[in-house]
């Protein structure tokens, strides 16, 4: 986990370079200070899919080129077999597999979110990001928190929000919860 997160920073880093663009730009863009940003890039920070998915769209790459250093190749279709989307592990209890990593310039970038319980207490940092989201529970009870509103969701719930409210997500009854999370 933590070689694709200096990876990844690797890659941001890059995209700055050949585009010549100020640390100090993709910094503001993701609503964190310059230091913060310098730490992703350094692989000492967990970048998170949100923030990714923001430097993408702003600057025209492929959220998959910025996760995984692969450019997407099928502009008909692309199957992704169970348990076979390339993830990314956040390291703080919530896991992203691409659910259509290889589709060239897709409207949307679905994933299955897996979220793990919490020891008791803790929660997680809101995240915001550009768009909307649209999020279906398939296993297990979830949490979801958009500002300071606290929604329970269960096996079959669906929710869709104004991603750009503060939100997270805990994991309820010592059980991970996974859903299907679309960004739009």
């Amino acid at each position: 986990m933590e070689e694709a997160i200096k990876q990844i920073g690797e890659r941001l880093k890059g995209l700055r370079d050949v585009l010549n663009i100020p640390a100090e730009e993709v910094a503001d863009l993701c609503g964190i200070s310059l230091d913060h940003y310098l730490k992703i890039e350094a692989g000492e920070a967990d970048p998170s899919v949100y923030r990714l998915s923001k430097i993408s769209k702003k600057y025209g790459i492929d959220l998959d080129v910025l996760l995984f250093g692969e450019e997407p190749r099928m502009s008909s279709y692309y199957l992704t077999r169970a348990g076979q989307g390339p993830e990314i592990d956040r390291g703080n209890d919530y896991k992203y597999q691409s659910l259509a990593g290889g589709f060239r310039g897709r409207k949307i970038d679905p994933f299955l979110a897996t979220v793990d319980p919490l020891p008791d207490g803790k929660k997680h940092n809101k995240n915001t990001h550009d768009g909307q989201e649209f999020d279906v529970i398939i296993e297990g009870t979830l949490e979801l928190t958009i500002e300071d509103k606290v929604l329970v969701l269960e096996k079959g719930d669906s929710i869709y929000f104004d991603a750009t409210r503060p939100h997270c997500f805990r994991a309820l009854h010592g059980e991970p919860s996974s859903f299907i999370c679309i960004i739009i």
